[in-house]
């Protein structure tokens, strides 16, 4: 379905930031290309089209975090004060995040 050897940079569906206008952008880009069935990877060629490079952020976890079950760490509400976007945390984790915070 693509025609390139590989996709371009594009950002996490987990999340991400962005302005207005480039929100409004990307709309009017969208409507050049053909809708790509991965998300993602659309987002990051509608950003190519526009010439816009997605730009990584420590704080979006969008792959998940590892952290040790064990660790005194993961009661502290400190552990995630640095986190904006954490994918592929379970219900009962998202509560005992949101309790913690």
């Amino acid at each position: 379905l693509y025609n390139k050897n590989s996709y371009p940079p594009y950002a996490g569906g987990g999340g991400f930031v962005m302005d207005g206008p480039l929100a409004k952008r990307l709309h009017k880009a969208s409507e050049t290309l053909e809708l790509y069935p991965i998300d993602d990877v659309f987002l990051g060629m509608c950003l190519e089209v526009l010439k816009v490079s997605p730009v990584g952020h420590e704080g979006f976890k969008t792959f998940g975090i590892v952290k040790n079950k064990n660790s005194k760490m993961n009661k502290e509400p400190c552990f995630f004060r640095s986190m904006l976007v954490v994918h592929k945390l379970l219900p009962p984790d998202l509560l005992q995040m949101w309790d913690l915070v």
